[in-house]
């Protein structure tokens, strides 16, 4: 019977029933001995054996007989072969009944999709082409008490994925990747700072007063001082005095609590880069950004064009606009008088859906006009410039002939990156 023809308490007690034969499973292993064995020690894993010997043939494979002891999930179930997937890739392993003892053999019919196996044989091809391990030896080392989502529609669910991530990750290849890449991101963030004499630094994330961002902290209390304390907002505040203290290239990659909404594009607790240097200012940070990201596309993805909803290109110079300069640019009905109004820019911003309450200064009207009219245009990278300085009192003054004062602080629209000159 099909998902779609069960309602879902049918479903839910279909699992129940699975899982109930899973554990009488488990059981049975346990009465034989250790259900979870440790003594295995992998030598090869799953994707480096596929490019290795991508190019051998199935009689150049057979003459060599070359040794492998692999380990994996179960992904698939094909009769006499079986997938299985490690944290590289997936592989091919053949039961084979004149290698495999009895035991063996009846052991294996009792193995479930997800279960953890070893495998020990030799390499060897298919008549398809296919890559697979000719096992003499395979033994279980863990049981899956659940089983794994539909193989054919897979996890889809936004909100289980989200809330069990760890069987997104084992049956999405397109996640895992981005594990991988951000793992590499970070890896080449240090050393791109690194190499340009930025001193990598820890600061405080338990804060008696929470700075460095407009932001609504999680408060939390300090037993042993009877002290309120703070989880970090941003780690800007004491960055600056490590600057102050002699440290002149400094950087953190951080995690940052903010206690404000939840989406899946949105999270209270996030990662957050962070760099400061003196004998700078931010037409220098820009350079660097722009500098680091074009390297990192490069290292990590091989292009310097992604592809996101449009196709998005980093090996040009990114745009360089002012917050004032974006908003007339993108909307060419306003005017810069409209701007320097603030009845008018009140009017605007609130048309353009902004929460606006009443209290805005002119510079604050300008950002939200920005938010809701400008920011969801900018598809390729932009770096927006010159903040009205009503939002930003920890980012040094600038000239500027815009009647709102204005600072030398600068945003990306691919990731915020606050970097003002140290004074």
């Amino acid at each position: 019977m099909s998902d779609q023809q069960l309602d879902p308490q049918a479903l839910q007690q279909e699992e129940n029933a699975l899982i109930a034969l899973r554990k009488e499973k488990l059981a049975a292993e346990r009465a034989k001995g250790n259900a979870f064995p440790n003594d295995f020690r992998r030598e090869n894993y799953c994707d480096a054996l596929q490019k290795q010997y991508a190019d051998k043939t199935k009689e150049e494979l057979a003459e060599a007989a070359i040794p492998v002891k692999v380990a994996g999930r179960i992904m698939l179930n094909r009769g006499s072969f079986m997938v299985i997937q490690d944290m590289t890739g997936r592989i091919q392993v053949y039961v084979n009944r004149k290698t495999l003892s009895e035991e063996t053999l009846a052991a294996v019919k009792t193995w479930d999709m997800g279960d953890i196996i070893a495998a020990v044989g030799t390499l060897a091809r298919s008549g398809k082409g296919d890559l697979y391990v000719e096992m003499t030896d395979v033994r279980l080392l863990t049981k899956s008490l659940r089983p794994l989502p539909d193989k054919h529609h897979g996890l889809t669910d936004t909100e289980q994925r989200y809330r069990q991530r760890y069987v997104d990750l084992i049956v999405n290849e397109d996640v895992r990747q981005t594990f991988r890449v951000r793992s590499q991101v970070i890896a080449h963030i240090r050393s791109f700072l690194a190499k340009r004499d930025f001193l990598e630094v820890e600061t405080p994330m338990l804060q008696t007063i929470p700075g460095g961002a407009a932001a609504k902290p999680f408060e939390t209390h300090h037993n042993a001082l009877d002290l309120a304390m703070f989880l970090r907002i941003a780690p800007e505040l004491y960055l600056k005095r490590l600057v102050v203290g002699g440290f002149e290239k400094v950087f953190e990659i951080n995690r940052n609590f903010r206690n404000e909404g939840v989406s899946t594009r949105h999270n209270p607790e996030f990662t957050m880069l962070e760099f400061y240097q003196a004998y700078a200012d931010y037409e220098d940070n820009m350079d660097l950004t722009e500098e680091l990201f074009r390297e990192l596309a490069q290292l990590v993805l091989g292009s310097t064009t992604c592809r996101t909803a449009t196709r998005c290109s980093i090996s040009a110079s990114f745009v360089r606009l002012s917050v004032f300069d974006s908003i007339l640019k993108y909307n060419p009905e306003l005017t810069a008088d409209d701007l320097n109004d603030i009845d008018k820019a009140r009017a605007i911003a609130k048309k353009a859906g902004a929460k606006v309450l009443g209290f805005e200064g002119l510079g604050k009207l300008q950002v939200m006009i920005f938010e809701e009219r400008v920011e969801h245009k900018l598809e390729q990278p932009h770096f927006i410039t010159q903040y009205p300085f009503e939002v930003s009192p920890l980012a040094v003054a600038t000239m500027t002939t815009r009647t709102s004062p204005t600072v030398s602080s600068c945003s990306s629209a691919a990731a915020k990156s606050p970097t003002p000159t140290p004074s």
